[in-house]
């Protein structure tokens, strides 16, 4: 990665966002933030929640870009019509 040493809980699945839906990836970042908010034990447990929370917040946002390009094409379609 980038020289620093990983934290213990820290995997390639940690950070895999692929196969959550927009509500689950909400909620999970929901929990991040709180917990980040509240402050982990130590400073790799806070690198690894805020990765997990970039990761997650990525998830969501192409979620709601999937949903904004499905509006789209729906009302272009419902102009096209008219």
């Amino acid at each position: 990665m980038d020289g620093m040493p990983q934290p213990a809980d820290a995997s390639p699945r940690a950070v895999d966002t692929s196969d959550l839906t927009f509500e689950q990836a909400r909620d999970e970042l929901v929990r991040v933030v709180a917990e980040l908010e509240q402050g982990a034990p130590t400073l790799e447990q806070s690198l690894a929640l805020w990765e997990r929370g970039e990761a997650l917040a990525a998830r969501c946002e192409q979620w709601l870009l999937g949903a904004k390009r499905r509006l789209d094409a729906a009302r272009a379609d419902v102009e096209d019509a008219s």
